[in-house]
């Protein structure tokens, strides 16, 4: 049962799922292989009907590199920045690079600063298709060869990019590390297990459109409300607007990949993952959920998220427990060991680490061999920490998004400057595999 809790019942489920889609998508290749070269629709959207749409606030460490990055691959006039009342050189690097750039006159936040960057533009109206981007992602080269054929299903509202951070050890250093990779794991994980299963042909059941790499179709964008009052996110809304107003489908491939920037530091990881934490709760307080697949997944989502945290944060107190009574018996005290008998006959120190450590543990072995980083086995061996603090984050945040609403505005985690080396993009390093 442990094992299962720390594996997780959508992973097993839709990762099922997922294989399934894998199986077909490779049955589909062959087939056409075999009927031979089809001419892609006449109607089919290009690089020149996408409008790029960046919100940013204070990023003029790694706006420029990712401005040069995204620029290389559509037209300059069709990325558009809302400067969020920055304090810095960010806007007027937006300038330099040639973009449109709009700058808010308050602090507003990512979701006003995208409404008012889709008002003020007009994208809704001129483009095909918004891609939403973080000012410190860059686009893997073959981003919009995978995602624009996605659009050729009239069904397909959006578009879910691939997330892979950005990292490099001697840059981070150990701890830093330890925290970039665990999140690094979660993306690998989470994408693969779930989010391929869950966008199949037919099953729509993603609970998320990151707003960090992701493409809309224009005309299903203008009928979302992008900024409603007292979200601290925006892109778990989105979603959910989709599904309750039956806008279309997620499409999302691994291999439409963005690499962005995560939080080396833990108190910034912790500052981001309790934004993303509210802002989850948040949604679900404002959109009451609905018949359907959607629904299901979510519910099963929500109490597996519930209960895996519960197992988490309380873990730690039943170990050290269990150590300290087995410590004292051994040493000869008659109550403890009386204890630590009746302890034994429900559940033993070994048997509940290798039921939480050892699944735990060939999660993260499964991500270095998919990534080829062989360092994940030894950083693995701290994820156990990063999970305990990930549940005390979701607990802790699940009554504030009742108690406190939010103005939504924001602070970037502190960011690691880029320095350009020549290539389109800073691939993670080992990086290549796709599934």
């Amino acid at each position: 049962m442990l094992a299962v809790l720390v594996i997780g019942v959508n992973s097993v489920l839709w990762g099922g799922v997922g294989l399934l889609r894998f199986v077909d998508e490779r049955l589909a290749r062959w087939r056409r292989r075999r009927r031979g070269a089809v001419d892609p629709p006449a109607q089919r959207l290009t690089t020149s009907d996408v409008a790029v749409l960046m919100a940013a606030h204070d990023e003029e460490l790694v706006i420029a590199h990712s401005l040069a990055a995204i620029t290389e691959l559509v037209p300059a006039g069709n990325v558009h920045v809302v400067s969020d009342f920055s304090g810095d050189a960010t806007a007027e690097l937006a300038r330099v690079a040639g973009v449109q750039v709009l700058e808010t006159a308050t602090n507003v936040g990512k979701a006003g600063a995208l409404q008012q960057g889709i008002d003020h533009f007009g994208l809704a109206g001129r483009f095909g298709a918004v891609l939403v981007l973080d000012a410190d992602t860059q686009l893997d080269p073959a981003y919009f060869d995978v995602a624009l054929p996605m659009f050729d299903d009239p069904r397909v509202a959006a578009v879910a990019g691939c997330a892979e951070t950005r990292w490099n050890p001697a840059e981070v250093g150990f701890r830093g590390a330890v925290v970039v990779a665990h999140r690094q794991r979660v993306y690998t994980l989470t994408q693969r297990l779930l989010k391929y299963g869950q966008t199949w042909r037919g099953v729509n059941a993603t609970h998320i459109v990151p707003g960090f790499a992701s493409m809309y179709r224009a005309a299903v964008l203008e009928q979302i409300e992008v900024n409603p009052s007292g979200l601290v996110i925006e892109d778990f809304n989105m979603t959910f607007e989709l599904h309750a107003k039956q806008l279309g489908r997620v499409a999302f491939s691994t291999r439409a990949r963005a690499y962005t920037q995560d939080p080396s530091h833990y108190g910034d990881y912790v500052r981001q993952t309790s934004r993303w934490a509210l802002g989850l709760w948040q949604t679900l307080r404002r959109h009451r959920p609905r018949r359907g697949v959607f629904a299901l997944m979510l519910t099963v989502l929500i109490a597996e998220l519930l209960t895996s945290s519960v197992l988490f944060v309380v873990l730690p107190l039943v170990v050290l427990l269990l150590g300290a009574v087995e410590l004292a018996g051994a040493v000869g005290v008659d109550t403890a060991a009386q204890v630590a008998d009746a302890v034994d006959d429900h559940v033993g120190l070994v048997p509940l680490l290798l039921a939480v450590v050892l699944p735990d543990y060939l999660l993260t072995c499964a991500v270095a061999l998919v990534e080829r980083r062989p360092r994940y086995l030894y950083l693995g061996l701290f994820f156990l920490a990063m999970r305990v603090t990930d549940a005390v984050i979701a607990l802790r945040t699940l009554p504030r998004a009742w108690r406190t609403p939010s103005n939504g505005q924001w602070v970037s985690p502190t960011r690691r400057a880029m320095v350009p080396d020549g290539s389109r993009v800073l691939a993670p390093e080992g990086f290549g595999t796709t599934v």
